[in-house]
């Protein structure tokens, strides 16, 4: 790279400006990868039928998918010293060779194998992949992030919507077709990655880590806690409620492709806006809105449910963008593992949760999950006030 083109920031040699042609080819990974972690919600219904699972059972399949998550801050750890572009260029082959031989599966137990190493290979792309959005966002790190996560969305959306269409053309069996279009976009971005830095070439110390952990970290664990019920409600459990509820599973999966869909538009506009008016303000905006909106979503019925779900998707799932940006504000030289440490507890929550609303969902029903969900989403809304501000960095890293 000429170094004309560099400014430090952070001790690292970035660019100044906002890389948006890097950029736009990370969203591409995480669109890609993000697609065949997509299918595992309207797949779990077939699923749940095939082998005769409960749904405690089906929440923990998901949480063995999760699990891996612990290994975020050790990836993350290693991103900041070596490059692991490699992991983010061919998370997307292996997931999807993974998630798309699910229909392969005989039991419980081989399920939660294929879920498990399925967690590591989007461990390994979800820790580092961050930290490269940053370091090409120049001083635009909220727009990168919303960016990155819009692809995520995008990606999520379309997913169910590929899956629905593998299934009523082909069987549960012949799923594992779909692992063709992993390998072709893993082979696109070995050639378009190439020049991403894929490390911090001068990475802070890993102690300047631990005095985040109170002030950021713990706040940070409460929210996503409480948060967690209510995204694992409308996305995990959405196809499998709206079935219970008498929806189609072709309707129940369309459903799920049209909150996600609202998702990207949420994640495109929310860290963008957070840049400006504040992280805490968006984020604090985005729960109440849409704890309110399931509510709404709950008691409609007909064609006023997707509006609704539109609504709900653009609110509900446009807090991740601006979770990213000020985890890397706050930790501007161990991005890739402060994002670690992040991931891995959201992950680690999420594993929890999705157990507790299938435990919810087996002694009541899943309408109960839902409205517990909410509760506990209002009750997050307090704990955003204790996060730290967003730090203002100047060119050449100073705050």
């Amino acid at each position: 790279m000429p170094k004309t083109e560099t400014l430090p920031l952070d001790g690292v040699e970035i660019r100044n400006q906002f890389q948006t042609g890097n950029v736009m080819t990370l969203f591409g990974a995480h669109f890609i990868h993000d697609t065949y972690t997509a299918f595992i919600a309207p797949l779990l219904p077939l699923i749940i039928d095939k082998l005769s699972l409960s749904l405690t059972m089906a929440g923990t399949l998901t949480a063995f998918h999760q699990l891996p998550a612990i290994l975020n801050p050790f990836i993350g750890y290693l991103a900041d010293k070596v490059s692991l572009r490699y992991f983010v260029i061919f998370a997307p082959a292996i997931t999807a060779t993974l998630i798309s031989s699910l229909g392969f599966a005989p039991s419980f137990v081989s399920l939660a194998i294929i879920l498990f190493v399925a967690g590591i290979s989007v461990a390994a792309f979800h820790a580092p992949a961050p930290a490269m959005v940053s370091r090409v966002s120049g001083k635009q790190i909220g727009k990168g992030m919303s960016l990155f996560m819009a692809g995520g969305e995008l990606g999520r959306t379309l997913g169910p919507l590929l899956a629905v269409w593998a299934i009523s053309i082909w069987t549960l069996d012949d799923f594992f077709r779909l692992v063709v279009l992993g390998w072709a976009a893993s082979l696109v971005l070995l050639w378009r990655l190439k020049d991403i830095p894929g490390r911090t070439e001068k990475a802070g110390d890993l102690r300047g880590i631990l005095p985040k952990i109170k002030t950021l970290y713990l706040p940070l664990a409460i929210i996503l806690f409480l948060r967690q019920f209510l995204q694992v409600s409308l996305t995990t459990y959405l196809p499998t409620f709206l079935n219970q509820e008498g929806s189609s599973l072709v309707l129940a999966g369309v459903s799920l492709s049209i909150l996600e869909i609202a998702g990207v538009a949420g994640a495109l506009l929310s860290g963008t806006l957070s840049d400006r008016l504040g992280r805490k303000p968006m984020l604090a905006i985005a729960i109440l809105i849409s704890s309110i909106l399931t509510l709404v979503f709950l008691n409609v019925e007909g064609w006023l449910a997707i509006p609704t779900l539109l609504l709900l998707g653009f609110s509900a799932l446009s807090t991740g963008p601006v979770f990213l940006a000020l985890v890397q504000d706050n930790v501007p030289n161990n991005r890739a593992i402060g994002n670690g440490i992040y991931i891995s507890i959201s992950f680690l929550l999420r594993s929890i949760v999705l157990l507790l609303v299938g435990i919810v969902g087996d002694a009541y029903n899943l309408r109960t999950a839902y409205y517990l969900s909410v509760g506990l989403s209002f009750l997050a809304t307090p704990f955003v006030f204790l996060l730290p501000g967003r730090r203002s960095t100047g060119l050449d890293g100073s705050a």
